[in-house]
């Protein structure tokens, strides 16, 4: 398994360039990539960013669609995986993460908003939060030029 700075590298890249994607599609800029670690090489089970703007979707965060991308899986897989995202991850997507017991969550950046990251850590999972530039650079400028947009996307 490689060691977890080479690992984190492929899941935050995987996230960001969702995000970018994203982002160029007029949507919010939040990448997700679900990586199991279980074996000798890492892999990226799903990857997707968020889509609530793009397809009118209530619950198509980044971290949700990652996991719809991966597909269904068994319970182990999940327990041997790390769910990357750019941004903190809201109550909805920390209560998938605690559904199916992902053990781990890197965040590329918090500064922008903070979501249940004290809700992951109450119930022993492990999160890294990597204060990623491009993922701060990238969530600011898109909250000031479209922030009814982000309001909506927080519940605001």
């Amino acid at each position: 398994m490689p060691s977890p700075p080479n690992l984190d590298n492929l899941g935050l890249a995987t996230a960001l360039a969702k995000a970018r994607k994203s982002y160029h599609e007029g949507g919010v800029p939040i990448g997700a990539a679900l990586v199991y670690h279980s074996g000798d090489t890492p892999v990226v089970l799903g990857c997707a960013h968020n889509q609530r703007i793009q397809k009118s979707s209530p619950t198509l965060h980044a971290e949700i669609a990652a996991l719809e991308d991966a597909g269904r899986q068994k319970a182990a897989v999940y327990r041997h995986s790390t769910m990357y995202t750019t941004l903190s991850p809201c109550i909805m997507c920390t209560g998938a993460i605690l559904l199916y017991k992902i053990p781990r969550v890197v965040i590329g950046e918090n500064v922008n908003w903070v979501g249940g990251e004290d809700l992951l850590k109450k119930h022993g999972v492990e999160v890294v939060v990597l204060d990623d530039p491009e993922c701060k650079t990238l969530m600011k400028r898109y909250i000031e030029e479209k922030p009814e947009d982000w309001n909506e996307d927080i519940g605001e």
